[in-house]
């Protein structure tokens, strides 16, 4: 497989999600090129073409890019196709906004049950997912063969329940809880700071103004 950037991994989900909605709004349409894309996205089109060489080899001289292959070739790369189970640890607000939400099962990932010490909040469903509590979280996905989190505790018990979804097996975690948190070598781990990425937006949209 060849090397790919950051960056370029980054964008690859626009691609999909813009393609996909061609895919469903347009009967006519089975090509487009690196310059409809370009335009359409904002992103500059020798960037494009160089991001989907990476993965695809849809392209065509004159032709542009088959919509179905193409839509194939970066669901493949992605991994979309093979769905994942994940646990929510954490069931407040977000938690359970994360645990009902039902777009992720576009992008591979299944959302499977929740977590929380609060046993207030275990026995309630969100959407059909069933919250239990901590004590049954290694069981649950040992059983199920759980690989995926989604951390959103608060930050005092955030490195605890980071540590105790190791335990648990998973191996990738998604971290929602504002707070740095440490894991092993061969753990991966995503920080989602909700409160700097609005910030950043703030602060790009006065400098545009």
């Amino acid at each position: 497989m060849k090397e790919i950037s950051q960056s370029t991994r980054s964008r690859l989900p626009q691609y999909l999600t813009y393609l996909r909605e061609i895919a469903a709004t347009s009967e006519a349409a089975s090509n487009i090129s690196s310059a409809h894309i370009a335009e359409a996205l904002r992103l500059g089109e020798i960037q494009v073409r160089k991001d989907l060489a990476a993965v695809s080899g849809a392209g065509r001289p004159r032709i542009g890019y088959i919509i179905a292959e193409l839509i194939d070739d970066l669901e493949d790369f992605l991994g979309y196709n093979n769905i994942s189970d994940a646990v929510v640890v954490g069931c407040g607000k977000l938690g359970r906004a994360i645990l009902g939400y039902e777009g992720f099962s576009e992008y591979g990932l299944n959302i499977a049950a929740g977590f929380d010490t609060d046993f207030s909040k275990t026995g309630l469903r969100a959407d059909g997912k069933e919250i239990m509590p901590m004590e049954k979280l290694t069981e649950y996905c040992l059983e199920k063969n759980i690989k995926v989190g989604i951390l959103t505790v608060p930050a005092p018990q955030a490195q605890a329940a980071c540590d105790r979804m190791i335990e648990a097996g998973i191996r990738a975690i998604s971290n929602f809880s504002p707070v740095h948190i440490c894991v092993p070598q061969g753990i991966i781990l995503k920080n989602e700071d909700i409160a700097s990425s609005i910030a950043e937006l703030s602060k790009r949209l006065a400098y545009n103004n």
